[in-house]
């Protein structure tokens, strides 16, 4: 009952009914979306994860199915590293008994590795260059310094998760556009919300990184699909969309 009562409080299942002492009545077909919630959650997604795969539905599970199992077969991938380096090191630890420097090394190695090559999975060289090319215009120094020691860290399955979290959110636009909702209903402005919270992940809030982010791209957009590194994700009726409900959202926030 506990985690019902969570559920319900978070939004992701409903009662369709309540007794007149305020217990929880449930269907079939609520117990069917928790069956749902339970396999994805099974299956390692977050709890806001499974709200928009559920709000979304079977076109965005897909791709998100699809991501969650590449996720955790990268991580097989690094745990097979792991052991490897494990075994490495049990064999220096046989004939370098008191010399640690070695061991460091080779596992030194495996880091370098694995945060440095899996970029070269998603994008090519020259992807790569025109990626920094639009960076260089759009931040100033400053500015892409930040972003790169926010990034120092950012690995395989960072992008995995986060990829996950956008392919998840423009279904959801397309959904929104394709029933013809409107900007200012609380289904758009909720999604607005994580919207805005995904921006914020990257930009920390910062005005300037957010400003930074508008013009690389609104040159992307700009720029002809052969010569863009990647596609811009949003079309014109999406753009218009998004632009009503901000600006309503804001004027909500005051």
């Amino acid at each position: 009952m506990r985690t019902l009562r969570f559920y319900d409080k978070v939004g992701l299942l409903t009662p369709s009914q309540y007794t007149e002492a305020g217990y929880r009545l449930y269907t079939d077909a609520d117990f069917f979306r928790l069956q749902q919630i339970l396999a994805l959650k099974f299956l390692g997604f977050s709890l806001e994860e499974i709200k928009c795969c559920l709000q979304v539905g079977p076109t965005a599970l897909q791709a998100s199915l699809a991501l969650q199992k590449a996720m955790m077969q990268e991580k097989r991938e690094q745990l097979n590293a792991i052991i490897a380096a494990i075994d490495e090191t049990e064999k220096l630890l046989r004939t370098h008994k008191d010399d640690w420097e070695p061991i460091i090394h080779v596992i030194q190695v495996m880091q370098m590795t694995q945060s440095n090559e899996w970029r070269n999975k998603y994008f090519t060289d020259e992807q790569l260059q025109k990626m920094q090319e639009l960076s260089e215009k759009s931040y100033t120094p400053e500015q892409r310094q930040k972003l790169a020691e926010w990034g120092k860290n950012w690995s395989e399955e960072d992008q995995r998760v986060a990829s996950q979290k956008w392919s998840t959110t423009l279904a959801e636009l397309q959904r929104l556009l394709a029933t013809g909702a409107d900007p200012a209903s609380p289904e758009a402005q909720d999604f607005i919300g994580r919207w805005l919270a995904l921006i914020g992940e990257f930009t920390h809030g910062d005005p300037g990184i957010t400003e930074g982010l508008k013009k690389y791209y609104g040159t992307l957009k700009e720029m002809p699909a052969n010569e863009a590194p990647f596609a811009y994700p949003y079309s014109k009726e999406g753009e218009a969309f998004l632009e009503k409900a901000i600006k309503l959202h804001n004027e909500r926030q005051g």
